[in-house]
């Protein structure tokens, strides 16, 4: 049998007087009543030693909240870019041609070849230069002019808001005109109508034909501040290459669009020995490189996970100085308590149930500050994606996780002054003023 003791102690952990009515305990449930009142009664200290619990699963929930809305963020970016994407990227500088030539890696007519690849739906090139561009308005620098084919509003998904896109005709030809982005268009016209109005690039005079829709910044890209021209006029005006006619005119990516219903890496794999034939390199040789949209938000996801793995580490400390608190507390509360846990030894407790008296005050602490955590890291997620830069996803699992780990270490910091109390002898404790 277990003892009851109906006036347990206070703040203070008063002495029991020898006409104190103690009592048997019956069950679990009354050890877990009384240990309830032992923690409501020291209502400020109770809160102050569950801090430590609070800020640890609050970071908890926040820190994966942040993970995970950064990851949905990454990767919305990288579909914006397009659908099923393969990104065909040159490396920076030069690489070898066939008969020992110096010669781009990756060129024009390396277009044709992928497009030709069996499961390629669609497929673009971008060469990309800095120019001062003027209106009649305003004048900007440094302004990126994209130099691409006509099919890209479908494959890198451009929708056109106000006139169209260039044509097949104009891009063969290189006529002089350009589709500005939504933020660069109300940046050289001040919001004033730009369809067939003229800007000045560099020394070549543009007729814009068209507005992109507002787009955004997608990954490192600004779509709303670029202009789109013509491949052949960057070729013809921007970039003339000296040796073009032998060697092609370099291009920095071409963007391939694959239909879902193929196999990726099969589509992949056919597209790098086409490109190497062409090249008449093995496929060791190739020194451009093929990625997916799938590669590129893994990348960035290994960015994000340092920074997780910081938060993880900040969250592991509160929670650790949350148990090293409830430790202490529960060490000064069993000797405030001493005289209390030899009277219900003399009536029949046994050590264990000494030892679940406390363990169980160490768990209710740790348990109510967990609550109170998840309550805050709910809160301050949401908070923060509303207000912050970076979006918030509330991951159901940091809840359960958060909560458990506020009871592990419960359990953990609070067994060893449970087993303090546990092992303390009756008659010392009897005589303990």
């Amino acid at each position: 049998m277990t003892s009851t003791i109906q006036n347990d102690a206070s703040a203070q952990a008063k002495p029991f007087s020898d006409e104190e009515e103690i009592t048997t305990l019956i069950n679990p449930g009354e050890i877990v009543s009384i240990a309830w009142d032992g923690v409501a009664r020291n209502k400020i200290r109770s809160l102050l030693t569950m801090l430590g619990v609070i800020i640890g699963v609050a970071a908890v929930i926040i820190m994966i909240a942040i993970s995970a809305g950064t990851e949905a963020q990454i990767a919305a970016q990288i579909e914006g870019l397009g659908s099923n994407l393969v990104f065909i990227q040159a490396p920076f500088g030069r690489g070898r041609g066939g008969g020992g030539g110096q010669a781009p890696a990756l060129v024009f007519d390396d277009l044709a070849t992928v497009q030709n690849v069996a499961g390629v739906s669609g497929a673009v090139v971008e060469q990309n230069t800095n120019q001062t561009v003027k209106s009649s308005v305003n004048t900007l620098t440094e302004v990126s002019l994209i130099g691409t084919t006509f099919q890209y509003p479908d494959v890198r998904d451009v929708p056109i808001d106000e006139g169209r896109f260039f044509n097949e005709k104009e891009q063969d030809r290189g006529t002089k005109v350009a589709v500005l982005g939504a933020g660069i268009a109300q940046d050289l016209f001040d919001g004033a109508d730009p369809i067939g109005q003229a800007v000045t690039a560099g020394n070549t005079r543009l007729t814009v034909v068209g507005v992109a829709e507002p787009k955004g910044v997608v990954g490192d890209t600004d779509f709303d501040s670029q202009i789109y021209i013509p491949i052949q006029l960057v070729f013809d005006r921007f970039l003339p290459a000296r040796f073009a006619r032998i060697f092609g005119n370099q291009v920095r990516i071409i963007y391939a669009e694959i239909d879902e219903d193929r196999e990726l890496d099969a589509v992949i794999e056919q597209m790098e020995l086409k490109l190497a034939s062409s090249k008449g390199l093995d496929l060791a040789d190739i020194t451009f490189t093929i990625r997916t949209q799938q590669d590129i938000i893994d990348t960035q996801g290994a960015t994000t996970e340092a920074f997780r793995n910081l938060l993880a580490w900040v969250a592991g400390v509160s929670l650790l100085v949350g148990g090293i608190g409830i430790m202490n507390i529960m060490l000064v509360s069993v000797t405030e308590r001493t005289r209390e846990i030899g009277i219900r030894q003399s009536v029949g407790a046994t050590p264990n149930d000494i030892r679940f008296q406390f363990l169980t005050e160490a768990l209710i602490l740790s348990l109510v500050g967990g609550l109170i955590g998840i309550v805050i890291g709910i809160g301050g997620a949401f908070l923060f994606g509303q207000t912050g830069d970076m979006p918030t996803v509330i991951v159901p699992s940091s809840i359960f996780l958060a909560f458990g780990s506020a009871a592990a270490v419960g359990i953990f910091f609070g067994f060893y002054p449970a087993n303090q109390a546990a092992q303390l002898d009756p008659i010392d404790a009897l005589r303990h003023e």
